[in-house]
Formats: structure tokens, C-alpha cells, sequence
């Protein structure tokens, strides 16, 4: 008889570890919160922007940034920025990440989120191999955008890593070059670099039902119920959900911004931190978009969504509890249309979501402390979409005790110890 296995979230980390775990012989249950909501309603694993950023292997945590950060954060409405009614509770927070800006941590950081990423790319294309949804990925590049050649000029460095681990990438240094790629941008965004190999679904709501219906259609169930503990035995786990009790012989937590909640009773109290991220979906006609088009030095993208597209990003800490804040979307929304001056911002749909993150912008995917039968796999900040592939492969290597063939140091929960 097939081991049992409880995952519990169903955002894009669930799906794909239940997918992964499934291929290895576990019946599988998904435990989500959401299943009986309208996937318009849901999480970022459904209204983010779209993208699997494999080339994005830089810690938000970075030397300089808390140089920068004050002036971000004047601006209660710019691309950092934490709500008052959550600061105090931020300060532990801040402490751990301050120190990941140390320049040995951040080389440490960038490694390892490389290494994941390359996991992660891998990852994907077989996963794409194995259910299909090659139709569902759009294959047109991202050019990033700066101002000026002193703000290009500050991005070197990053550049330089991204050549070094294998990324190809043209670098333009001039409004005509950047034109050539992307028509109607502003003329104040003079240099670029363009990534060629970065491609995107073409709707992560539709992604995630793919995800759904090919782990369905192998045997799988989704419970439509949330868990409130997770308390493991000597010879199974015993689930707290909203259902009732459940039981299952191995259980991941993949609850997202939420995990830390059902973290702390198995004894690991991890600094899981929530980056609000806020959209605005414009309707088809909108603009004529060729490309994702990332706005570093104003914190956010724009990227096709179906026949529309999508303008989002920006980080908000603060907490789960928090009414959302719209005029962070209004405000991305006139910045792209000053950026893009035949943008048609009428008709839009705003939305915020929980990005879950921790101070050293890595996720954690471990065994919990407290027993082998429980593994957690959450923390991958904006990058959950990118690296839920490889996270998932990982899961299935540390629950069936192979090699990862990466180096797994970075992502255990002992480095917060």
C-alpha cells in the first residue's frame, strides 16, 4: 500500500511538491484553505506577473540597500515601504536582514540562489515533459530599463555575475536600441539590458490549473480545508484542520505566508515575513507589449496576462493582517503610464497578495526539527512561480533520502538559529 501524504497549501509550491511526491509513488492529499474560492480571489500563485525568473539570483538583501532604503521608505507609496501598524513587529526582522546585506552573505546568498535556480529551470522543463503545458509558456524575453548612464552604470555588477553563471543577455545604450525591442517607451530610459532566454506563462491562473488538473487526473485530492497544527507521532502525522482530524504518514508544509503558524508548534520559530505585492490587470488593447518590461530602479514589471497585461511588483512589509493599501496599484499604474505614454490604464483590476520571504530572501526547505516525517518547503519571496519546479524535485530527494546534488546549507531552517 502507497505511503500517504498530507501538503499542506495549494498555492504553486503545493501542487508542484504533491505533483513531484505523486511521481514517486505517494498518495497524495493537498490540503488547501482556498480550494472552495473563486481563483480570481486567490493567492500570488495565481495573480502574479507571470514570470520564471531563473536570471533573477540576487538577494533583495544587498549591500547598499540600506543606504537606499530611507528615501524609498519617505515615500510611503514607493517601491519599499512598511505599513506603520506593523513596524515594531518588523524590527527582528530587519536585524536578520541588515545582516544578510554583509557582503560575504550576500556572495553566499547569490550562490545559493543560483544553484536553486539552475535546479529550478532544469526542473521545469522536465515537469513540462511529463504533463504537458508547453502551449502555456510564452517565450519573448524581459528587457530591464534604467535611466540615464550612471543608473546602467550602478547595474554593472550584476551584470557581470549574470554573464559569469551563464545568462545571455545584449546590453543597449540607447533609446533607438531599446525601441528595436520594445516600441513607446519614454526617451528618459536610455540603456537596457535584454534577457533573452526568460520566459513566462501566459497566465498563472491558468498554470495553476493545469498544475491542479494534472495532479487530479493521477489520483490526487484537494481537501477544501485549512490546518491549524500539525502534530507528528512515532508511526504517522496527525493534522488540526478546519475539517477535523486527519492523518497521513509524512506531511510538507508549504503554506506559503502562513507556514510559520504551523512551524512554530513542531518547535522551529522561523522569521517568516510577508512582502504585500500589489497588481493592477489592464484589459487587451491596453498597450502593445513585446516583452516583460522590468523597471528596477522604480520596483516594478509589466508583463503580458492572456490577451491584456499586468503591471505590479513593489515590496509592502506588512504582516497578513493589514487592509490592503490600493493606492500603492494606482500609483505603479501612473508611473507606467509616464513610462509608457500609450499605455490605457482604464479598466483595470487591482489586486494585493502575500509573498512569503525571509531576511536572507532564500526559502527554507528542510526537515523539521522535531521529526523526519514532516519536511517545509516556503519562503521564496516573489519567486515562488521560478522555483516551485526544483523546490519540488528537492522535497521529493530529502523525503526519499537522496542527494539534492546541491549544496542544501543555505536553506535550512538551523541558519536562523
Amino acid at each position: 500500500m502507497a505511503e500517504t501524504l498530507a501538503v499542506i497549501g495549494g498555492g504553486v509550491v503545493g501542487l508542484n511538491v504533491a505533483l513531484a511526491l505523486q511521481r514517486e509513488g505517494f498518495a497524495v492529499t493537498v490540503y488547501d484553505r482556498d480550494e472552495a474560492t473563486d481563483p480570481a480571489t486567490r493567492g500570488a500563485s495565481y495573480r502574479n506577473a507571470g514570470g520564471f525568473a531563473f536570471s533573477d539570483i540576487f538577494p533583495l538583501a544587498s549591500p547598499g540597500i540600506m543606504a537606499r532604503a530611507p528615501g524609498w521608505l519617505l515615500d510611503p507609496l514607493g517601491p519599499l515601504a512598511i505599513r506603520p501598524g506593523h513596524a515594531l513587529a518588523l524590527v527582528p526582522w530587519l536585524w536578520r536582514f541588515w545582516r544578510a546585506t554583509r557582503p560575504e552573505r550576500y556572495r553566499a546568498g547569490v550562490a545559493a540562489q543560483t544553484a536553486l535556480m539552475t535546479r529550478a529551470q532544469a526542473a521545469l522543463e522536465r515537469q513540462l515533459q511529463a504533463i504537458g503545458g508547453r502551449e502555456m509558456i510564452s517565450a519573448q524575453g524581459q528587457l530591464q530599463v534604467y535611466e540615464g548612464a550612471a543608473s546602467f552604470a550602478a547595474s554593472s555588477t550584476e551584470w557581470d555575475l549574470r554573464r559569469a553563471h551563464g545568462v545571455a543577455f545584449d546590453l543597449l545604450d540607447s533609446p533607438e536600441q531599446i525601441a528595436d525591442i520594445q516600441p513607446g517607451l519614454s526617451p528618459r530610459f536610455t540603456h537596457a539590458g535584454f534577457t533573452h532566454g526568460w520566459i513566462n506563462t501566459i497566465d498563472p491562473a491558468r498554470w495553476m490549473a493545469h498544475l491542479r488538473a494534472a495532479f487530479l487526473r493521477a489520483g490526487g485530492e484537494i481537501a477544501a480545508a485549512g490546518v491549524q497544527a500539525v502534530k507528528p507521532g512515532e508511526a504517522d502525522v496527525m493534522l488540526e484542520t478546519t475539517q477535523g482530524e486527519r492523518r497521513a504518514d509524512r506531511a510538507v508544509i508549504a503554506a506559503g505566508a502562513w507556514s510559520h503558524r504551523l512551524t512554530a508548534g513542531l518547535g522551529d520559530r522561523l522569521p517568516l515575513e510577508t512582502e504585500r505585492g500589489y497588481n493592477t490587470t489592464l484589459p487587451p488593447g491596453a498597450f502593445d507589449l513585446r516583452t516583460q518590461l522590468t523597471f528596477s530602479e522604480h520596483g516594478f514589471v509589466v508583463s503580458r496576462i492572456g490577451e491584456g497585461l499586468r503591471v505590479g511588483g513593489a515590496v509592502e512589509l506588512g504582516g497578513l493582517e493589514l487592509a490592503p493599501n490600493f493606492r500603492r496599484s494606482a500609483a505603479l499604474l501612473q508611473r507606467a503610464k509616464r513610462f509608457m505614454p500609450a499605455l490605457k490604464t482604464d479598466g483595470g483590476e487591482q489586486w494585493m497578495g502575500f509573498r512569503p520571504t525571509l531576511p536572507d530572501s532564500l526559502p527554507v526547505i528542510d526537515h523539521a526539527s522535531a521529526t523526519d516525517r514532516v519536511i517545509y518547503a516556503f519562503g521564496h519571496g516573489h519567486l515562488g512561480l521560478t522555483q516551485a519546479a526544483g523546490t519540488a524535485e528537492i522535497v521529493a530527494d530529502l523525503m526519499l533520502r537522496r542527494d539534492p546534488g546541491l549544496v542544501m546549507a543555505p536553506f535550512r531552517t538551523a541558519r536562523f538559529g
